[in-house]
């Protein structure tokens, strides 16, 4: 009985952080996919479910975005 408590809690603790890479995979896969200019700053807006607000250029913002997510700071979006 003991050893179903524990397989039971090992998979729960497993689920959120496989969830957690799959979400930052997207992300990361976005904001190349931005960078390579297969899709456009509207379009990547959409994609990371991200509020465009109208004072902010749509470029400004996923540039502002996804310049977190790069671990080089010579990468400029």
């Amino acid at each position: 009985m003991k050893y179903l408590f524990v397989v039971f809690y090992l998979i729960f603790l497993i689920y959120p952080a496989e969830a957690v890479t799959t979400k930052m995979f997207k992300v990361l896969d976005t904001c190349a996919r931005y960078r390579l200019g297969e899709i456009n700053a509207d379009e990547t807006i959409e994609k990371l479910k991200l509020k465009n607000s109208s004072s902010n250029q749509p470029k400004d913002l996923v540039r502002k975005y996804c310049s977190v997510f790069t671990p080089n700071e010579k990468i400029e979006f």
